[in-house]
């Protein structure tokens, strides 16, 4: 489901929701879900555990000029159904892009993944036009999918 400002891809994946959440909750273990390619290791990050938190991830793009930090705000937790976070540059508030992972269990060792990402409430218009969005694509996310279908099956 795609509109003008959100993308949002989704995946059956043979593990349960609270397996799928202990790997989505641990930032360090991102560098190996980014289907994008930008993330390369997390700076500071303890396991999520509530909103409010934030961790900060080394990122690399030609759209920053080579490497660059991200604060991640955590803005949604329900654990093993739902993680959310705001990007920002590392030190600034969030511009209004937001990556959120829904997941609905489909019984005992299946559940479905969705993975959204939202620009819908950037409003600096200097910003949108030095950023074309998205950043990512919907083959960008469903491979970020793919990855951590591969990491809960252990393979």
């Amino acid at each position: 489901m795609n509109d003008d400002t959100s993308i949002t891809v989704s995946r059956t994946i043979d593990a349960s929701a609270a397996e799928i959440f202990d790997v989505l909750s641990l930032p360090e273990r991102h560098v190996e879900l980014d289907g994008s390619g930008f993330v390369r290791s997390v700076d500071h990050g303890d396991r999520i555990t509530s909103t409010g938190q934030v961790f900060t991830m080394n990122m690399t793009g030609d759209h920053m000029g080579g490497d660059y930090q991200t604060d991640n705000h955590v803005t949604g937790y329900d654990k093993d159904h739902l993680l959310a976070w705001e990007t920002a540059p590392a030190g600034t508030q969030p511009p209004g892009w937001q990556w959120v992972w829904e997941l609905v269990p489909q019984g005992p060792g299946n559940t479905e993944v969705r993975h959204s990402y939202d620009w819908g409430k950037v409003t600096d218009q200097e910003l949108l036009q030095k950023v074309s969005f998205p950043l990512v694509t919907e083959e960008q996310l469903e491979g970020t999918l793919a990855r951590l279908a591969a990491a809960v099956s252990g393979g």
